[in-house]
């Protein structure tokens, strides 16, 4: 891109539930459903660190986001699929709600965040969902809901769909 503007994401990353991803390689068939909480709670850890750098608000090339846009985009998730998991829980099948990730980083002004504020808020949305997943009875791990392009998740493979995410991006950072 020669505007600096972030590409948007149109990919169905739902594959990445029965094949490694390339680019990461979180492999969801190595992780167990019931770990997903702990692994986010370690990962929110590390996102106090990277939100603490002195650079974090900068964008490391045009057409990337920052660690911080990063951060704000993963306390999203966080919350989207607390919200997510939630309904699965409480619900009988529910239709989950389309949420556009790139509106969402326009619609929060992602760049002008504080680095400090975001890695409270990751951290506190991140040790939510994580309770939300270490609460999970075992006989709703199988609960069912839809996305609204009509992929459909159990309670057991969301989390581990979610935890595509947190580890992709972490990789999106620390790699890049």
């Amino acid at each position: 891109m020669t505007d600096g503007q972030i590409e948007p994401d149109t990919k169905d990353w739902t594959w990445v539930l029965t094949r490694p991803c390339p680019e990461c390689g979180f492999d969801a068939s190595t992780v167990h459903h019931r770990d997903v909480g702990d692994v986010i709670r370690r990962d929110a850890d590390e996102w106090i660190r990277r939100l603490g750098a002195p650079q974090a608000s900068a964008r490391s090339r045009p057409g990337v986001w920052s660690t911080l846009e990063y951060g704000c985009h993963v306390r999203d998730v966080h919350r989207i699929f607390h919200e997510r998991v939630t309904l699965m829980l409480t619900q009988h099948e529910p239709l989950f709600a389309n949420w556009d990730q790139d509106q969402a980083a326009l619609d929060g002004d992602y760049a002008a965040q504080s680095p400090a504020v975001v890695a409270g808020e990751l951290f506190d949305a991140a040790v939510t969902v994580a309770d939300t997943y270490a609460s999970v009875p075992d006989a709703a791990w199988a609960r069912r809901g839809l996305r609204s392009n009509g992929s459909e998740f159990t309670v057991a493979s969301i989390a581990l769909y979610h935890l595509h995410d947190v580890v992709h991006h972490a990789w999106d950072v620390d790699e890049h």
